[in-house]
């Protein structure tokens, strides 16, 4: 008995000293959650980088918005790279630089100790991608190091009474992947990740411009109408826009006013996608799950959440009530954090890098 209660001391004392965090390491923006105090970080997964070196700029802290702003604006001595594509790493070095620049910017200080860490991942990542975020971030200064799937960290964001013996559905849509799933007694009884989300419906923008009105833009503006006047279902009022950007004839500048019916069409590629997984998930479910989503319904987490009317148009297409999470671009970073918070719970349910999840 006194041991557990030395034991238990000590681990109050080594997280005053340096709490632990929770992380949602997206392709488009990392999140992380200090332990007691919520998120302190929320800045883009980007890194700059003086050209034809793996060196950082700024003595490494060019990192998140810094190097965001030079995305596509950076001269030939600097280039701005993003180290997660479709929601997995894709360059380990700069990733660990990524995670360790936003772990030390958390702690500030952390009296030599190492913090336990819950990473949200997507559900669809392989074992080798899953052991990528183990060890990027332990080399970034992690200590014991925990994975959660995004999709079950937003259902627990969200607030859903996951844990009942009833379904509970939650489609996350993040920059890089669309993480759905369905709950029940605390476990994913049909899930689904697929790498389309927000970062292709900017692309199709940018592909949609192109074809129709012979303008090149970059992926950023493309972000910008996007959130300015897309949409996934009809508008009361429909919008428009100016785009600037080169024309690919005469390869001078040029602008163009688009419409949010346009936008909208350039989108239905993606947005279809994201519609076929949430049916393929929901076939996978016995006959008494789906009857409760009938009155419990889905809910959208992620900033794809926020695309005006992708509610309705889901809603109307699955024949269930959908609503948008609150403050849905947090939804997964404060999952996480509440499983920080209440660890010895939710243990059995991470992954820790041995075989068990």
């Amino acid at each position: 008995m006194i041991l557990g209660k030395l034991a238990r001391m000590l681990n109050r004392l080594r997280r005053w000293l340096c709490p632990d965090l929770a992380i949602d390491l997206g392709t488009a923006n990392t999140l992380v959650a200090l332990q007691g105090k919520g998120i302190v970080v929320d800045e883009p997964s980007v890194v700059a980088l003086q050209k034809g070196t793996r060196r950082l700029l700024g003595k490494g802290t060019a990192v998140g918005k810094l190097a965001r702003q030079m995305l596509g604006r950076t001269p030939d001595s600097i280039t701005a790279v993003r180290p997660l594509q479709d929601g997995v790493i894709t360059d380990f070095e700069l990733c660990e630089a990524m995670l360790r620049y936003f772990i030390r910017k958390a702690l500030r200080q952390s009296h030599g100790f190492r913090p336990r860490v819950v990473i949200a991942v997507p559900g669809g990542i392989t074992p080798v991608e899953k052991r990528a975020v183990f060890n990027s971030a332990e080399r970034a200064g992690a200590g014991q190091v925990f994975l959660i799937s995004e999709s079950k960290a937003a259902g627990i964001g969200a607030g859903l009474p996951i844990a009942e013996p009833m379904a509970s559905m939650v489609c996350d849509i993040g920059g890089g992947t669309t993480d759905v799933a369905i709950f029940s007694l605390s476990e994913i009884v049909a899930g689904r990740s697929i790498r389309i989300a927000g970062d292709e419906m900017d692309e199709a923008v940018v592909e949609y411009l192109k074809q129709h009105y012979s303008l090149r833009i970059g992926v950023q503006t493309a972000e910008q109408i996007k959130l300015e006047i897309g949409s996934a279902y009809p508008l009361d009022q429909e919008l428009t826009a100016e785009v600037r950007g080169r024309d690919t004839v005469s390869g001078v500048p040029r602008k163009a006013i688009v419409t949010s019916e346009e936008i909208r069409e350039a989108l239905r590629e993606p947005i279809g996608a994201i519609l076929v997984c949430l049916k393929s998930v929901i076939e996978q479910c016995n006959p008494e799950l789906v009857s409760d989503l009938v009155d419990n319904g889905i809910v959208l987490t992620g900033g794809g959440a926020l695309l005006r009317g992708l509610d309705q148009l889901l809603a109307e297409q699955l024949n269930v009530p959908v609503r948008i999470a609150d403050d849905p671009l947090t939804t997964v970073a404060r999952g996480a954090a509440i499983c920080l918070e209440h660890l010895r719970e939710w243990r059995d349910s991470l992954d820790t890098g041995d075989g068990e999840a």
